[in-house]
């Protein structure tokens, strides 16, 4: 129900039409409804808020790439996040040339697939960066042979995982690289219709720069749009900052491999007894049967043990472990 005019406020109206100080025509213009032209082939599915989200999400996912890519390259790897834009997927595919590498990835527990995108140019450095070159791109374009897509999907895999990290704080996921393509026309995931959202990120892999597209549907992401809102990212990823690191640390340590060997004993041969030396021949060692043995960690003295067998395997029983200050 609209408000009821007291009779100072009419007449107070009255005076101001009377006096010209307010304009009819105005009024009229003023409460006329404004109308916006809608596109329907263009629905618009990923607000700013969203997009915004996406790409401090991938702000991220480059910081892992230029950290971790440079083990496996061993070049000096800059990424930048250019933009994050809402287009349909036919514009996104009638950009693509052939060849072109394009990684299907299976964003579970999301259903669908997304697109990692990388130009050709940045294929080539890789390629010649894994197989000892200076990472130098072709001068002539040529499509990829099939020992050049596996290396090029190795690479690929590491760049998979590594998006783990920047989406735990919206959704645990397990991306999976299910193939790479050089066709755009064999990559046809969802509709050309159907909107998606494009993160564009530049690559700089040495000298030789590039563009990452990453694809990513509305019909995947659609099960946690509600969490694409920068508010939940940054309260997600506050409580992870206060937790420690010490867990993934360990995890890190654990899956290093570090050489351990046992020094049995020491002699001192002349060069002539070393040449003669043949199956059977027995070498006297400084050590005694009951002796404990040194045993290296590295080029580190960490362990003393006692020889013995484990099955038919040949083993070592740790009888003391050394400190730094410990003298050898």
């Amino acid at each position: 129900m609209s408000d009821v005019l007291s009779q100072s406020e009419i007449d107070n109206l009255l005076q101001a039409l009377n006096s010209g100080d307010v304009d009819v025509e105005e009024m009229k213009k003023s409460n006329e409804n404004t109308v916006k032209d809608y596109d329907f082939s263009r629905p618009s599915k990923f607000s700013k808020e969203h997009l915004r989200t996406l790409e401090m999400i991938f702000d991220q996912y480059g910081r892992l790439l230029s950290t971790n890519l440079p083990v496996y390259l061993r070049k000096n790897i800059q990424v930048d996040v250019m933009n994050a834009e809402a287009v349909t997927y036919k514009e996104f595919s009638n950009a693509l040339s052939n060849p072109v590498i394009l990684g299907i990835v299976d964003f579970e527990p999301l259903k669908g697939n997304i697109i990692i995108e990388m130009a050709t140019k940045l294929g080539y450095t890789i390629v010649d960066r894994m197989l000892g070159g200076a990472g130098e791109p072709l001068e002539k374009v040529r499509d990829f042979s099939e020992i050049e897509l596996l290396i090029i999907e190795r690479i690929m895999k590491v760049c998979v995982d590594l998006l783990k990290e920047p989406w735990q704080n919206v959704l645990e996921i397990s991306p999976e690289l299910n193939r790479i393509e050089t066709n755009s026309q064999f990559a046809q995931i969802i509709s050309p219709t159907e909107m998606i959202a494009l993160i564009t990120i530049n690559m700089k892999i040495g000298d030789v720069e590039g563009m990452m597209n990453i694809c990513l549907p509305y019909i995947t992401l659609e099960p946690v749009m509600d969490k694409l809102n920068t508010k939940f990212w940054y309260s997600n990823l506050q409580e992870k900052n206060d937790e420690t690191y010490e867990d993934t640390i360990e995890h890190l340590i654990s899956r290093a491999n570090i050489p351990i060997r046992v020094v049995l004993g020491k002699s001192t041969l002349s060069v002539d007894d070393f040449v003669s030396l043949q199956t059977g021949d027995i070498i006297r060692l400084s050590t005694k049967v009951d002796d404990e043995l040194p045993v290296y960690v590295g080029n580190i003295h960490k362990f003393m043990a006692l020889p013995g067998s484990s099955g038919n395997n040949y083993a070592v029983k740790i009888t003391d472990i050394l400190k730094e200050d410990d003298d050898e």
